[in-house]
């Protein structure tokens, strides 16, 4: 048997799982992948990016490569059976929020070989075709002393003989897990300090934890088609097509009139084929096609996991939460679990913070996911709810004010608003409990850092810094920045009102914005959000 040691086992390698180990291998920690699959994903799969993902990327560092094989949506037409209402230009919508306004469409199988290929430029690999047999938790205390004895090393407080120890002096290290794999080529252990289940709806990790997936499955199936040569849809955009008793969701996929098309069939067999879900939309929608690429089935599930966190295990993307297409969410909030949670387990392989500052995963991930899936959930009971009112609503008062409603949204003052939810950029998290206890969202404050034009190159550093904007003292820049061992960057004054001139912004590796105050009182209001390390380090 061969025995493996990471300081993070990720099991799952989708996009989720591949995201968590690129970024792991960007800040330095030792990483372990491993996937039941032969390889990546061939088939397209989930399929569109959200703007704060492509953010992401660019942080990452590979967003011109991720631009360079997506299809831009620049606009939704939305519409009733065969008829379509218009266009509405969520590009213009989203123009200044966002470097990337658009909706992109990007298979999930090219999402999937962009992040592998970068993961391997990075030095790690994934250990294709080994599964996960079973995981076993070390004793909390166990946990404890190596936390303690980690940070007692590396701040160099005490001598080597002062420090407590156990069989970890007979080079038998203390664990987070143990992990038994089943590989092509035999039995593999991996002991890792931290295990992440990226595994999907199916999570062998939430399984073998024990952590409830807690909700429904809807009865309805859904059906998924990529065709070529498409009729009937309105081209280079998203089509959204409720019907007395059907709903079409569409979005392009390149040249030739190539899209993924997305429905419901009401139905309680689950032996659908391509030429029924074909006769179906012809008749209500008029739609029709050459050819298909890919055609599937599916039930559709709303639940969230009861845990993100177990100890030293987490669990992320589908493992954690699963809900209906409604939105083009999933995958994005799965990147977006990764990017949380690497940049969190950066902070403490790197000494800046305890393991008991990982709680924040949970607190700020979970929350989401509840709101995403009670939101999906929603939107998918309205567009297929066969009740009276729902059906009078479908009938009557969509197609008359569809149109209206298509030609106002851009005009609206909410409209940017809109899109921000879309684009997951108006995402919010709570960075004091005393903020939780007043129970009011800032504007900037728990809010990913506002775009101003110029500010997020910067933040491909994932470190903790400060930013301000407009005429400030730079003597009050400099003397912040030693007292806060953090690096503090000056930008002209900003172009959006979420960002104040003379202001100060912490802004955490993962680009949100922890705290902000005026010079005189920044020092001490930041020290507050600041790892204790970097203070230690800067004598504060």
């Amino acid at each position: 048997m061969n025995h493996l040691t990471a300081e993070v086992l990720v099991v799952g390698a989708g996009p989720t799982g591949l995201m968590l180990a690129n970024w792991l291998a960007c800040l330095g920690v030792g990483v372990i992948v491993i996937d039941g699959k032969a390889g990546p994903t061939t088939e397209s799969r989930a399929l569109v990016v959200q703007a704060r993902s492509m953010e992401i990327y660019d942080q990452l560092g590979i967003a011109e490569e991720v631009l360079a094989q997506t299809v831009p949506v620049r606009s939704i037409a939305p519409g009733f059976g065969t008829r379509v209402f218009g266009r509405i230009p969520m590009g213009e919508i989203g123009a200044g929020t966002t470097p990337y306004s658009s909706l992109f469409v990007l298979e999930q199988s090219r999402n999937e070989q962009i992040l592998y290929d970068n993961l391997r430029r990075l030095g790690g690999e994934v250990l294709w075709g080994h599964e996960l047999d079973t995981i076993e938790l070390e004793r909390l205390e166990r946990l404890e002393r190596l936390e303690r004895l980690e940070r007692l090393e590396r701040l160099e407080r005490l001598e080597p003989d002062t420090v407590e120890t156990d069989s970890a002096a007979d080079g038998d290290p203390l664990w987070g897990v143990t992990a038994s794999i089943r590989g092509s080529r035999g039995a593999v252990t991996v002991r890792a300090r931290y295990c992440v289940g990226a595994d999907g709806t199916n999570s062998a990790v939430r399984q073998l934890t024990g952590i409830p997936f807690e909700g429904a499955t809807n009865e309805l199936l859904f059906y998924v088609c990529d065709a070529v040569g498409v009729t009937g849809l309105v081209s280079g955009a998203v089509n959204i097509r409720p019907a007395p008793h059907d709903v079409l969701l569409s979005f392009p996929m390149g040249q030739g009139e190539h899209h993924r098309v997305i429905g419901i069939l009401r139905t309680p067999d689950d032996a659908v084929d391509e030429e029924a879900v074909r006769a179906r939309l012809g008749l209500v929608y008029g739609v029709d096609w050459i050819g298909t690429r890919w055609f599937s089935t599916y039930r559709v599930h709303h639940r969230v996991a009861a845990e993100f966190r177990r100890g030293p295990i987490f669990l992320a993307g589908d493992a954690a939460h699963v809900h209906s297409p409604v939105g083009a969410q999933g995958m994005n909030t799965g990147l977006q679990d990764a990017h949380n949670l690497a940049l969190a387990l950066g902070d403490v392989f790197a000494g800046r913070a305890p393991d008991a500052s990982l709680d924040r995963y949970e607190a700020e991930r979970r929350p989401v996911a509840r709101r995403l899936v009670s939101t999906t959930d929603r939107v998918f009971a309205a567009v297929t709810s066969e009740r009276l009112i729902a059906s009078v609503v479908r009938r009557g008062v969509i197609p008359l004010v569809g149109p209206i409603a298509v030609r106002l949204l851009p005009k609206i003052t909410g409209a940017p608003r809109l899109f921000e939810y879309v684009s997951q950029v108006r995402i919010h998290y709570w960075m004091s409990e005393q903020d939780r206890a007043r129970g009011r969202r800032g504007a900037t404050v728990g809010r990913r850092l506002p775009w101003s034009g110029d500010n997020f190159a910067v933040l491909r550093s994932a470190t903790w810094q400060v930013h301000a904007y407009g005429s400030v003292n730079p003597s009050a820049v400099d003397r912040l920045g030693a007292q806060l061992g953090v690096p503090v960057h000056t930008f002209p004054a900003p172009s959006t009102q979420r960002l104040r001139a003379g202001m100060f912004y912490l802004v955490r590796p993962d680009g949100f914005v922890a705290a902000q105050a005026t010079a005189s009182q920044a020092a001490e209001v930041f020290r507050a959000s600041l790892p204790e390390q970097y203070l230690s380090a800067a004598g504060g």
